[in-house]
């Protein structure tokens, strides 16, 4: 299916050479990325006709063609792990087991851990515990007392290490006491955390809400209040939170009529912005910088061996510079989503990083000291929510527990500490040191001829597959069996906090590689010349017309 886009991009790109003043929709269809993830409505489509199906055991172990005998270490292979999950984490399963029924959040992760047509069969043969009860330094303990290596880092809000959170939470704990959650009014510590992002951010004012997402959509409403114009651009694959106007196509189940989803790195996408005259905004997730135009990945779509990652460090900063002045020269609002990479990449965010300087930044995760949290800092005129010669024309944005005086005081300790020697430290060679360890690792698993490497930007890293394969997803559980937690995306984030030292990595790795040792052991990695990324996706082709127009899977 992405073929096909493709080749028709092509052609439209030809035929705007040949004619220069195509049409404003020939150019927004061009500066659309040449794929299923650039295409909303078109995705939706084709995700209502993908029909549901589940594979049988024959199937499971032997989608990819392999001989009856690989297939047999295979299934010996998912039964070892069955029994050793059943051993080790015996309390955690039951405590998952029994809170399953009523957190449909679990329900969802559960399913989407491998591709649809494995899950059934594989959530009937493992079970994957969900529960931990501690955490101290680098590991997190599950209620079987079985310690891991966090590769997790709680969605990105785990920068600097679990211990400094608890510490920001109980420092923010005893601040605020003796107000306790007065909501409305302000607790002092408020005065310093404005202060301290007015400066950070290099803007002029803040206001603070309950997620990222909130903060975006505060960010979304005041650029078109104020340009009166009233479309978003997004970029292919970038994550602005879950609302419907920044994740159209698939995951939305309300059609979204006034976004316009376009390429990262693409000129025809500067010609859109600076033709069009409807576009309020444009919302950058400097996280695309690993995979532009591709999706946050996640091992329930690893198909196949096609995911793909890498940072230009200076090619992303050029085009965010560029992108940027654009905007400026068209009246566009420029929004820097810093919810995830802030304070990961660099102190001053990543406008500082890559060298790019929006009208907007939007912060949460890791400010929050680990509590939830959303912030919007601003130029003033975009940041004003009313009109003196029009009072009644005005941009409504409240919340209840906006500016929750535990959040704040949370908040303050994370911002105090970032003033202070040993926080800074850790941002000495922050990037060489990353690199370094990812280009570690990556020799590793070259020297033992392992079809698996990382890329990275900063701490956050992707696992690349480098050989045709359907069963890469399976290294999530073998990585768990090493002591290694990973979120319910798998491979796909591998978040690092930044205390890791040398020895706690040097473990991390050595676990890692033998983790896809065992699982090249177990016969998951077999392949044959014909077995390439492209007979995996024609052979899912077929499986899913036969099953869309017979009913039958196999």
């Amino acid at each position: 299916m992405d073929e096909t886009f493709v080749m028709t991009a092509t052609a439209l790109a030809a035929f705007a050479l040949a004619v220069p003043y195509a049409s404003r929709r020939l150019q927004l269809s061009l500066a659309k990325h040449p794929s299923l993830s650039g295409h909303a409505r078109m995705a939706r489509r084709v995700a209502g006709w993908v029909p549901g199906y589940a594979y049988d055991e024959a199937a499971f172990f032997g989608s990819d063609g392999a001989p009856d005998d690989v297939q047999m270490r295979r299934r010996a292979a998912l039964q070892r792990l069955h029994d050793e999950f059943a051993r080790r984490f015996a309390r955690s399963l039951q405590a998952t087991d029994a809170a399953r029924p009523g957190i449909s959040d679990l329900q969802f992760t559960g399913a989407y851990r491998v591709p649809f047509q494995y899950s059934r069969y594989l959530r009937e043969h493992l079970r994957m515990p969900a529960f931990v009860r501690e955490a101290d330094g680098v590991t997190v303990t599950d209620l079987d007392g079985n310690d891991f290596y966090d590769l997790t880092g709680s969605y990105g809000v785990n920068v600097f290490g679990v211990d400094f959170y608890k510490e920001c939470i109980a420092d923010g704990h005893a601040r605020v006491r003796d107000l306790g959650p007065v909501l409305g009014s302000y607790h002092p510590c408020v005065a310093y955390n404005v202060q301290q992002l007015r400066r950070i951010a290099d803007m002029d004012e803040v206001s603070f809400h309950m997620s990222g997402t909130e903060a975006v959509m505060q960010a979304v409403r005041l650029a078109r209040y104020h340009t009166g114009r009233s479309h978003l651009v997004r970029f292919t694959g970038a994550y602005h939170g879950w609302w419907g106007e920044v994740q159209p196509g698939v995951g939305n189940p309300v059609p979204e009529e006034r976004t316009y989803t376009l390429a990262d790195m693409s000129d025809h996408t500067l010609a859109v912005l600076a033709r069009r005259r409807d576009i309020a905004c444009v919302l950058i997730n400097p996280l695309q910088a690993l995979h532009p135009n591709s999706g946050a990945p996640a091992d329930s779509a690893l198909v196949d061996s096609s995911r793909r990652a890498g940072v230009d460090r200076k090619g992303y900063s050029d085009w965010l510079r560029r992108v940027a002045d654009t905007c400026r020269a068209n009246g566009i609002v420029l929004i820097l989503d810093d919810v995830f990479t802030g304070f990961r990449l660099a102190i001053g965010g990543a406008q500082d990083y890559f060298g790019v300087r929006p009208d907007l930044v939007t912060y949460g995760k890791s400010l929050g000291g680990g509590l939830p949290v959303g912030v919007l800092c601003g130029r003033a005129d975009l940041m004003r929510r009313y009109r003196d010669d029009r009072p009644v024309d005005i941009c409504f944005a409240r919340g209840t527990f906006n500016s929750h005086p535990y959040v704040m005081a949370a908040m303050n300790a994370f911002l105090r500490a970032l003033e202070t020697a040993e926080v800074r430290q850790l941002y000495d060679g922050l990037d060489e040191r990353w690199n370094a360890r990812a280009a570690r690792l990556n020799t590793m698993l070259a020297e033992e001829d392992l079809p698996v490497r990382v890329a990275n930007l900063s701490t956050i890293w992707t696992v690349c597959y480098t050989a045709p394969s359907r069963y890469n997803w399976m290294l999530q559980f073998y990585l768990r069996a090493e002591g290694l937690a990973l979120s319910w995306v798998g491979t796909g984030r591998l978040i690092f906090s930044l205390d890791y030292d040398d020895a706690a990595f040097a473990e991390v790795a050595s676990r890692f590689v033998a983790a896809a040792r065992k699982m090249r052991e177990d016969g998951w990695w077999w392949s044959n010349p014909a077995l390439t990324d492209k007979a995996i996706r024609r052979r899912m082709l077929r499986e899913m017309l036969t099953h869309r127009f017979s009913g039958s899977c196999r």
